[in-house]
């Protein structure tokens, strides 16, 4: 993967050179130019930084990006798979702007502007593929990731979901909410393979890495 990490610095191999999306450092080594991934605006670098080791994503991959909004977490993944291609659903037609203007400049994302809940409606848009990522902070987000995994995954892909506790209840305790989306996922013909927490970049936030038992 094009992905550079040292003494804390986590940052990913630029593919279009000399281009910033959110106000990022660019800098080089051995000749090759990297963007700084910054894990206070990206989940996935913040669980990256903490010990995730099932990124499997190839420089080939077929994404499903399921809550893409303005694009600066998808910009990166764009650049780990720069040969292969990215479904970035938003539901927010602003953000959806943004994204668009992101997409100008990386052929490799395909912007939809949908609602995750409701996967059948894009159904034709979107073909198998390798990974299901969702960032969609509502307390319904575990239903939506399940949705799409069922329809869009291959049977070899995998999926991550950023849970956010307090999207789904203020009220619990987010280690309560955790364990019960896990359980939800389990019920439904899941297997967890990592579980990340985000902190210190994102408070009560949980990364799970999900297999589907077919």
């Amino acid at each position: 993967m094009s992905i550079y990490i040292k003494d804390g610095i986590i940052a990913t191999e630029n593919i279009v050179l000399g281009k910033r999306v959110y106000g990022e450092q660019l800098f080089e080594k051995e000749s090759i130019e990297y963007r700084q991934w910054n894990p206070n605006r990206s989940k996935l670098a913040a669980a990256y930084l903490n010990g995730l080791k099932e990124l499997k994503i190839q420089e080939n991959s077929k994404i499903l990006y399921l809550g893409a909004s303005t694009g600066t977490t998808v910009s990166h993944i764009s650049d780990i798979a720069k040969k292969g291609s990215i479904y970035a659903l938003e539901f927010s037609p602003v953000s959806m702007r943004k994204l668009v203007r992101l997409c100008e400049k990386r052929p490799n994302i395909g912007p939809i502007l949908g609602d995750a809940t409701k996967p059948k409606i894009y159904f034709n848009l979107v073909s198998k593929v390798d990974l299901v990522y969702c960032d969609v902070a509502q307390p319904n987000q575990t239903d939506a990731f399940i949705k799409n995994m069922n329809l869009f995954l291959k049977e070899d892909g995998f999926g991550i979901i950023m849970i956010k506790s307090r999207s789904i209840d203020v009220n619990q305790k987010p280690q309560k909410i955790f364990k019960q989306e896990e359980k939800k996922l389990k019920e439904k013909g899941f297997k967890i393979v990592e579980k990340v927490k985000l902190e210190p970049y994102e408070k009560d936030h949980i990364c799970f890495v999900v297999e589907k038992i077919f």
